[in-house]
């Protein structure tokens, strides 16, 4: 029998309860752009699907028909979609319903969602810090209750950082597994949508709604699986890797949460034996050359000729630096001594990440360096760079990786991120669902 999503009042009602509390407090959360003026009509007419009910944000760089996609820029601040995303066509399908897109930062180029033209998102779990980024407002929208889930993308962590920030669940997939056909993206080749939510069963259930081929969309062969009926805490004979690494670059308190939540992983049978990711620390600059020339390629459309502002024109600091570097480097002079060379450490990265995979079932660690810092602080490129540096490696290689509430250090979310082999997320998942506690 396949799983559903339950809800305690009617679909309409549940609804109204969103939009009350949406009303009453994301004035001061700022997690929407722009909300969805046909909801209460389109959940009375939502087909009675496996999702009935389900209140969805959808990050404001994936189309929804009649709404705004912006990427939180000026450059599209008046840009309507004129069709669904294959993901949101998949959600609706399943009879949930859009309730509005989500802020985040400006074309996805930050960690903290303090990048978006419409104005940063605050923590609603810790108010005076940053909610992360990029899909700041989808993880802010599910950590306030406004809605019951909400779709991310994740380039270098955009989906996991955030959650682990607001103390949700996040999941990027296997790169190709999810159609991307409908995101407007960063980084092609990094790209991947994914769910965010406050349980470990909602994020299985969303997932096997939204994967699968599709005819829209290059990506792998593979078919959905019913992950949320096949989640199970029970990890007996389940190997998982532990990065010497990762205490090298992460902060006493941050990895002070994450063993404990080692241990529960121990408690429900799995074994924690320690393996090496020695080119870890190149992850990060490997990963931002990539990013620099696949977005400076990706924004040569916005020229203010076809729709929005030219981008150079109107966007924010940050996106202007990406768009300057990735026009510097993908010089002919220069694309051999940066691009080609990172695309070498993006194999060995890989190779690296396989290699201890093939020793172990999944690998757990932190999800970020650090804690969010206070909301408006100065930090320089590269202190808000370090945010993805444990993050990145799974976008490097395209494996799958979620993050689950780990606990909280100084009040603070912390969440456990765990890594898995192409296509293993039901493993993932159950990892997940185990450091989560719940049966």
């Amino acid at each position: 029998m396949a799983a559903e999503f339950v809800l305690e009042h009617s679909p309409e009602e549940h609804l109204a309860r969103c939009l009350d509390r949406i009303e009453r407090e994301d004035g001061r959360i700022n997690a929407f752009i722009e909300l969805n003026p046909r909801a209460s009509e389109e959940v009375r007419e939502a087909p009675h699907g496996r999702l009935r009910g389900m209140v969805v944000g959808v990050k404001s760089n994936i189309n929804v028909r009649g709404l705004r996609a912006t990427c939180a820029s000026r450059t599209l601040e008046n840009y309507v979609s004129p069709y669904d995303a294959v993901v949101v066509e998949r959600l609706r399908r399943e009879g949930a319903v859009v309730v509005g897109m989500t802020n985040m930062d400006e074309f996805a180029c930050g960690s903290s969602g303090e990048t978006s033209f419409f104005g940063p998102t605050r923590n609603p779990v810790a108010e005076d810090r940053i909610p992360g980024g990029s899909s700041s407002g989808s993880a802010a929208a599910v950590a306030a209750g406004f809605a019951d889930a909400a779709l991310g993308s994740d380039t270098g962590g955009s989906i996991r950082n955030p959650a682990s920030h607001c103390g949700v669940v996040g999941v990027k997939p296997t790169y190709g597994l999810v159609p991307r056909h409908g995101l407007i993206d960063l980084a092609m080749s990094l790209d991947q949508i994914g769910p965010i939510t406050r349980d470990v069963r909602t994020a299985a259930l969303l997932l096997e709604v939204i994967a699968g081929r599709s005819r829209e969309a290059s990506m792998l062969n593979a078919s959905p699986e019913p992950y949320s009926q096949r989640l199970t805490p029970d990890l007996s004979g389940v190997r998982v890797g532990f990065a010497r690494e990762f205490e090298e670059f992460t902060a006493p308190e941050i990895l002070g949460v994450v063993k404990r939540s080692l241990r529960r992983l121990e408690a429900q049978g799995a074994e924690v034996v320690e393996v090496e990711l020695p080119s870890l620390e190149k992850a990060l600059p490997t990963y931002y050359l990539i990013v620099f020339v696949e977005f400076f390629s990706a924004t040569r459309r916005y020229d203010g000729r076809r729709y929005g502002h030219r981008i150079e024109e109107v966007c924010g600091a940050e996106v202007l630096r990406r768009i300057l570097l990735g026009s510097y480097i993908s010089q002919k002079e220069y694309a051999g001594r940066y691009y080609r060379r990172a695309l070498q450490f993006r194999s060995l990265i890989r190779r690296e990440l396989l290699e201890a995979l093939e020793k172990v079932d999944v690998l757990a660690g932190p999800t970020t360096p650090k804690l969010p810092h206070r909301l408006g602080e100065e930090l320089s490129p590269l202190e808000m760079y370090a945010y993805d540096l444990l993050t990145v490696p799974a976008n490097l290689a395209g494996i799958p990786a979620g993050v689950v509430p780990a606990g909280r250090a100084g009040g603070i979310p912390v969440g456990l991120q765990v890594h898995a082999k192409p296509l293993q997320e039901q493993l993932m998942l159950n990892v997940m669902l185990a450091a989560e506690g719940r049966e």
